[in-house]
C-alpha cells in the first residue's frame, strides 16, 4: 500500500487553481485547458475551497445562471476535504468512497502540494494488484 507522496512523485507536480473572484466561464477554460475535473481554489496562497465540473453542472448550469456572471466563490465547495502526503491510498479511497467525491487537495504544512483523483488511486489499485498476481505466479511455479 502506498502513500500518497509516493503518488504525487509520478504525477505531474502542476496543482491548478482559480482565485474565488474569477468567473466561472474563466474556471471552466482552465478545467479544459488543463485536461482536468477539478480544480483547488486558491486566495492567494491559503486553500479556499474546490471547484469541480460536478459543482458548474449542478449549480449553473441547472439553474440557468450565466458561467461570465457567477463567481467561482458562488458555487465552491469551501468545506474542503484533503489529505497529507502520509496518508495511505486505502484512506483515500475510503474518504472518495464514502463522501462520493472524485478530487483530493494533498496539503502539505499549510500548502497545497498536489491533487488526487479517483482515477489516480483506481490506477494505483490496478497496478497492485498486478504486482500480487505477478508475485503469487513466481511462487507458485517456484522462481
Amino acid at each position: 500500500m502506498k502513500k500518497v507522496k509516493q503518488l504525487l512523485e509520478s504525477k505531474t507536480q502542476a496543482v491548478w487553481s482559480v482565485r474565488p473572484d474569477a468567473s466561472v466561464l474563466h474556471a471552466l477554460e482552465v478545467l479544459a485547458a488543463r485536461g482536468v475535473g477539478a480544480l483547488v481554489v486558491m486566495d492567494g496562497s491559503t486553500l479556499v475551497g474546490i471547484l469541480s465540473e460536478r459543482d458548474y453542472a449542478r449549480k449553473v448550469a441547472l439553474r440557468g445562471k450565466s458561467s461570465l456572471d457567477t463567481q467561482v466563490a458562488e458555487i465552491m465547495v469551501e468545506d474542503v476535504l484533503y489529505v497529507t502526503p502520509d496518508h495511505n491510498t486505502d484512506e483515500c479511497m475510503a474518504l472518495m468512497s464514502s463522501r462520493r467525491i472524485r478530487h483530493l487537495p494533498v496539503v502539505d504544512q499549510g500548502r497545497v502540494v498536489g491533487m488526487l483523483s479517483i482515477g489516480d488511486l483506481v490506477k494505483n489499485l490496478l497496478e497492485e494488484q498486478k504486482n500480487t498476481i505477478e508475485q503469487l505466479e513466481q511462487y507458485i511455479r517456484g522462481t
